[in-house]
């Protein structure tokens, strides 16, 4: 009988090694990334499924949101929307169209990195998926066009067909649930009404906002700073530069002006409404001096002509309203995300 089981042992094993290799995900093709840093985060290629019809209501008739919970907003045109993280959290991936425009709203818990995607890519249009996959604990999307994956903090293709091919980005601003019902009451929030039946009042992940420890290892293993601390990051020319909440304290909205890799900057924000956000001062040729605005949100900055920019630095009163500031890729997500994927980001002080 022993020798019967060794028998079956042996003959299976090349069976089950077969079968590994010929499903894994991450042995199809050439890599940008090290392919022995992409791990299967276990759920499987849309075991995490995204919301691919979003319905949408008004923040008063949202009941599923506490004051302190965070949701990204997105501005496209005259119309603002909000993606609540109860429901990112769950799903990670919203394909939207916003006034027109094809996006993706991509969302990874693991690093807390939103970022918003254009989802037309060589004049197709795309959706994007949850392939599954981890680099640097953070989320692998794939395009549903042409199976190729993709990094969603290095903002480009890393495999498949499409490789090489960078992605067009589009500010998302996050904030607390309390701070968004301030700015936008009126806007659209999305709903659970999801396609699928998920806990949305409960957080997927535990105690892992709050914990200094990791689930998937990473490249660089940067100590500065707590590994969840929350910072906003400015990426230029391939560099970054993190903004801790810490500088932004108190009851009023605080300002900083900063220069990094040749580029002007403002970052304006407030630890106690929760949000930062960076834009270029440069504006027509003229780099601009601005004062922060006190209790007139979603009006954020002015500029020395009295001109008034809301929080995604569209200009709302003054001459030519609708002019928009620049702004460089810039997001909040964990310091541990920033370090691994930008080396040696340098920390505002």
């Amino acid at each position: 009988m022993k020798s019967l089981k060794n028998l079956i042992l042996l003959i299976s094993i090349p069976l089950i090694f077969s079968y590994c290799k010929k499903d894994d995900p991450v042995s199809n093709g050439d890599w940008l990334i090290p392919s022995n840093e992409v791990f299967d985060g276990g759920p499987g290629k849309d075991g995490i499924p995204s919301v691919d019809n979003p319905q949408f209501a008004s923040s008063d008739a949202i009941d599923y949101m506490n004051d302190d919970d965070l949701i990204l907003a997105i501005q496209v045109g005259d119309e603002v929307r909000g993606y609540t993280h109860p429901v990112l959290d769950w799903h990670e991936i919203v394909n939207d169209e916003v006034n027109g425009l094809p996006i993706a709203i991509t969302y990874c818990p693991l690093t807390g990195t939103g970022i918003g995607w254009e989802r037309t890519i060589n004049g197709k249009e795309t959706t994007f998926g949850v392939s599954g996959l981890l680099y640097n604990s953070n989320l692998i999307p794939y395009d549903r066009e042409s199976d190729s994956n993709w990094s969603q903090m290095a903002n480009e293709c890393v495999n498949g067909d499409l490789i090489n091919t960078p992605i067009n980005t589009y500010l998302l601003v996050e904030m607390s649930w309390a701070t968004w019902k301030e700015m936008y009451p009126d806007a659209d929030v999305i709903t659970t009404n999801t396609g699928t039946n998920r806990t949305y009042g409960n957080y997927p992940y535990g105690s892992y906002r709050t914990s200094n420890s990791l689930n998937f290892p990473v490249d660089i293993d940067d100590d500065r700073l707590h590994r969840k601390e929350r910072v906003l990051g400015v990426i230029i020319n391939g560099k970054a530069v993190a903004y801790q909440f810490e500088k932004f304290s108190g009851d009023n909205l605080q300002l900083v002006n900063d220069n990094f890799e040749g580029k002007d900057l403002v970052i304006v924000g407030s630890e106690e409404k929760n949000f930062l956000v960076a834009f270029e001062r440069e504006l027509d040729g003229t780099v601009l001096t601005f004062d922060v605005l006190q209790n007139e949100l979603p009006a954020i900055l002015e500029d020395q002509d009295g001109n008034k920019y809301d929080i995604f630095g569209k200009r709302i009163e003054g001459v030519d309203i609708g002019k928009t500031l620049a702004t460089p890729t810039n997001y909040i997500g964990y310091w541990f995300s920033w370090g691994a994927f930008y080396p040696d980001t340098k920390i505002y002080e």
